[in-house]
């Protein structure tokens, strides 16, 4: 197929290549790069060091020989995590609050979320203003531990998975997006013969697929790093891995000794090993996640973000 040379798509080409060519075009996306370079390394230089931190020997640290490559390979600071009574038990609390407590979210988010999308809907407006109002101003600590006392869900899984289950900035971008979406479809589906709750199943999920993954990470990351929530409703056999890593980092904390002390350079060498390992075991897995859901990411925020 042949295009004219004065075609508007090839005027516009041309246009756009001449303006990416100009030496102001240039030094600004060289800046760009650059700055997006200096912002990579910013952020990967520090997670490096934990990795070669954690696997480097006590001698390499201790004689500042350890930066982004490990030296003197050890991995005692992961064999002695492991070796901990009921770390694995631990790991599973914390897979099965993230499962199961992102699945309850994302159900009672989106039950929530759809109606308050309705401008139309009488109410709306302030239901819409409580969510805003709780989002600033809570109860406090006090109140919600004898809320949940009262509720009998103290000591039990139900303590972690139920009362944190909505979030209000959440809540807020799912509804954004779920307005983005519209309303001739909606109503091309209800002329169909489909009610709300089959517009919703049918139409408007398939198409807020960005927006229930954005809503799905966040709401999986709190899971997953939580920790003091746990302290204050839960019994030891049921702590999550972030509450058990910490009581680790504590117990390493108190090795250190007086720093005088014959062997102490070694323990608090072992304690920084054993800190490191404890940041990549407790981190790593949620952030193995983020590549699966990150084409999604952008546009569910984006969208979640404009419309008021």
């Amino acid at each position: 197929m042949h295009c004219p040379a004065n075609s508007p798509g090839i005027v516009f080409i041309e246009v756009v290549m001449k303006t990416y060519k100009t030496p102001q075009a240039i030094a600004y996306y060289t800046f760009i790069d650059i700055l997006m370079f200096v912002i990579l390394l910013v952020c990967l230089v520090p997670f490096l060091y934990i990795i070669a931190a954690s696997l480097s020997s006590s001698e390499a640290i201790v004689n500042g020989e350890v930066f982004i490559v490990p030296r003197g390979v050890n991995i005692e600071a992961y064999r002695q995590i492991f070796s901990y009574p009921n770390f694995f038990r631990a790991y599973g609390n914390t897979i099965f609050y993230t499962v199961f407590g992102t699945l309850i979210a994302l159900v009672m988010m989106i039950l929530f979320a759809y109606p308050l999308s309705k401008n139309w809907l009488k109410g709306n407006k302030f239901f819409m203003k409580l969510v805003v109002f709780s989002m600033f101003f809570s109860g406090g600590m006090i109140p919600n531990y004898l809320l949940v006392s009262n509720l009998h869900l103290a000591n039990t899984r139900w303590a972690i998975l139920i009362p944190f289950c909505i979030n209000q900035f959440n809540l807020i971008l799912l509804i954004n997006f779920f307005k983005s979406i519209p309303q001739d479809i909606e109503e091309a589906a209800i002329i169909d013969g489909l009610n709300y709750g089959g517009v919703l199943v049918r139409i408007v999920l398939p198409l807020s697929g960005a927006g229930i993954a954005t809503i799905a990470l966040y709401t999986a990351v709190f899971f997953w790093n939580d920790w003091f929530n746990s302290l204050i409703y839960l019994k030891s056999s049921q702590f999550p891995v972030m509450l058990f890593l910490r009581n680790i980092v504590n117990g390493t904390t108190m090795l250190g000794g007086d720093a005088g002390s014959a062997g102490s350079a070694d323990k608090g060498t072992l304690s920084l090993s054993i800190k490191s390992a404890v940041i990549l075991v407790s981190t790593l897995p949620i952030i193995l996640i983020y590549p699966f859901v990150q084409r999604f990411f952008v546009k569910g925020v984006l969208v979640g973000s404009v419309k008021g």
